[in-house]
């Protein structure tokens, strides 16, 4: 008899034909719509939306034949020094006489350039292959000046030659008068030791500096020139700082890079 009861029940309505379908509740659609609008939007970015990524890598200015150091030829005590940091030197200019047993020597600039440090005072000892001063290489009053960035060398390979740059300028407020603007002219091949930056920087300690979490690779940077500025060079404001700016002065350089597709991101 109970058999026969559940036999009746569900021949009557096997599949509760006769009940109303609820198909979603009025909140369950709004649901649905929304996923459904974030899905598409989701979709229409991904194929036609573009990322930005960019590179921080510090730097220095300073001119394209870069810098030396000058040694003493001599041992002795200097007794005169004729030359002030800052000021431009000739090729073979006399920088520090030097007394010796053999008589007084003078301690000559090699190539001509700007003294961006000098080591050695009146009255001071030297011996011979001391470092007394640091002269950067000049083409003249117009050489213009450009932008060493030390990029971290698992990123280098990712900046290519024309990428723009935004610098800001450790002696400019950027808040104020903005960043310098210009352009990658070349990337380095290699990475660079500290003994190798410091050969063309003519400064170990920044190369100490640039070097301290592991070899960079050297990417020049070309500034954007214009004479609307007393710079002479372009910044993101329109008249940038009311003075000139100065080689060796450290900088900060974003590197942007190539804008990607997301799709790009996604796909393997």
């Amino acid at each position: 008899m109970q058999y026969r009861q559940q036999a009746l029940s569900t021949m009557q309505s096997p599949e509760e034909l006769d009940l109303p379908v609820r198909f979603a509740r009025p909140q369950g659609q709004f649901v649905l719509l929304v996923t459904v609008v974030v899905m598409t939007a989701a979709c229409f970015w991904a194929v036609t939306g573009s990322v930005s990524s960019t590179i921080d890598a510090p730097g220095i200015l300073t001119h394209a034949q870069g810098s030396y150091v000058l040694q003493s030829p001599v041992a002795g005590q200097v007794t005169g020094v004729f030359a002030k940091e800052g000021q431009s030197l000739a090729a073979n200019a006399p920088l520090l006489k030097v007394r010796t047993a053999q008589g007084d020597r003078t301690v000559r600039a090699i190539a001509a350039g700007r003294l961006t440090s000098l080591a050695a005072t009146i009255g001071a000892v030297v011996a011979t292959g001391s470092n007394v001063a640091s002269v950067e290489r000049t083409g003249g009053d117009g050489d213009p000046l450009m932008v060493m960035l030390y990029v971290p060398g698992d990123r280098a390979a990712s900046v290519p030659v024309g990428a723009p740059v935004d610098l800001a300028v450790q002696s400019v407020p950027a808040d104020r008068y903005g960043v310098l603007r210009g352009t990658v002219a070349s990337v380095g091949r290699t990475a660079q030791t500290p003994q190798q930056i410091a050969a063309f920087l003519g400064d170990g300690q920044l190369a100490e500096q640039f070097a301290r979490d592991g070899r960079p690779v050297g990417v020049a940077v070309r500034l954007d020139r214009t004479p609307g500025t007393r710079s002479g060079y372009r910044w993101s404001s329109a008249d940038g700082p009311p003075y000139a700016v100065d080689s060796m002065t450290l900088a900060t350089g974003t590197v942007h890079l190539a804008d990607r597709r997301p799709i790009d991101w996604l796909l393997p």
